[in-house]
This record gives C-alpha cells, sequence and structure tokens, in this order.
C-alpha cells in the first residue's frame, strides 16, 4: 500500500507544478484575442474615451487584473516547488513542514481559482458588451482581427478545474498518508508489545 501512495504523491507533486504552469500560461494568453482587435481602436491611448469602438476600454480595463493574475500564477509556481524541497515527492513519512507546503498549497489554489473566476466573468460580461458592428467595421478597414469569440475567458473553467482538481487530490493524498502512517505506528507498536 505504501508503494502505491509514495508514487501517488510523487505524480501528484509533478501535477501540482504542471496545474500552476497551466495557470500562469493561461494568465499570458488571456490577453491575446483582446489586444489583437482592441489595442488599435483607441485614437490616443492618453485619453481611453477617444475610440472608434464603444466598449473597446474593456482591453485597457483588463491591464490591472492581467498583471496580478500573471503574479498569481507565477506564485503558484513557487509554492508547488515548496513541495519538493520540503521532499513531499518522496517522503516516507511526513512532517510538519509537508503539511504546510500542501496547506499553502492547497489554499493559495482555491483562492487564485475563486478570486479570478470572478474577475474572469466580470470582464466577460464587460467584453459582450462592445459595439461589435463598429469593431467589424475598423477590423476591415485596419485588416486587424475581428472576433466576437470569448473563447479565452471561457477556458478558465477548465484551466481552474484542473488547478482544483490536483488541490483535491493533494489534500486526499495528505490525509491517505497520515492513515497510513498511524497503521504503521500501530503495527511497530504491537510488534513490540509482542515481544515482551
Amino acid at each position: 500500500m505504501y508503494k502505491t501512495q509514495m508514487k501517488l504523491q510523487k505524480i501528484l507533486c509533478l501535477l501540482a507544478i504542471f496545474a500552476s504552469a497551466l495557470v500562469f500560461i493561461y494568465s499570458l494568453g488571456i490577453m491575446t484575442d483582446l489586444y489583437d482587435s482592441l489595442y488599435g481602436t483607441m485614437t490616443d491611448p492618453s485619453d481611453l474615451t477617444k475610440t472608434t469602438v464603444p466598449g473597446s476600454i474593456v482591453y485597457y480595463d483588463m491591464q490591472g487584473f492581467n498583471n496580478t493574475f500573471m503574479k498569481a500564477g507565477l506564485g503558484l509556481i513557487l509554492l508547488s516547488c515548496l513541495l519538493f524541497l520540503t521532499n513531499t515527492h518522496v517522503r516516507r513519512k511526513y512532517y510538519v513542514g509537508n503539511y504546510v507546503s500542501i496547506a499553502l498549497q492547497a489554499v493559495a489554489n482555491v483562492a487564485v481559482a475563486v478570486w479570478a473566476h470572478g474577475q474572469i466573468l466580470l470582464y466577460r460580461a464587460q467584453f459582450l458588451q462592445l459595439d461589435f458592428e463598429a469593431l467589424e467595421k475598423h477590423a476591415k478597414r485596419w485588416k486587424t482581427l475581428y472576433t466576437e469569440s470569448t473563447f479565452w475567458f471561457d477556458v478558465h473553467y477548465a484551466v481552474f478545474g484542473v488547478l482544483l482538481v490536483v488541490t483535491v487530490l493533494l489534500v486526499a493524498n495528505a490525509i491517505w498518508k497520515t492513515c497510513l502512517m498511524k497503521q504503521e505506528q500501530a503495527l511497530i507498536k504491537q510488534g513490540e508489545e509482542a515481544r515482551v
């Protein structure tokens, strides 16, 4: 049973890094379509009210969120590395540091997912209020991207789904490890009592 659990804990630590990296990569890509289609609609970036497409200010409104989101993605990657620094991936017996690193990772994953989900839904709604007719005219005239797609907003469900599943598995693995450690201690105690 211990061998299976130890293999699983190594896989989960790797998955934690993968899920964190996925969040970071997503934070880099979320603004792609907005930049390609909306950046050029601002006739004077120093005065955001001057635009050829009403509602295109969503691109500028998202800048602060996106900057924080990228930093959060990097933070998740660093926290997932902490799992390896505390040897959570190879330890036969967990110590306080292992539980702390798992708890920090779990809390950070859930916090980032909940915060970013709420923000992304707000900006998605703001994007859908764009004057798409004006955007289409602008795109034809300046040969820029025209899209009504909300793909980059919607894909967050999959990204955060992966992140939260990995979080649940990390916590479940820690509980399983604790149970196995208690069982092992009970067997050791029984063996000592049998010798006496």
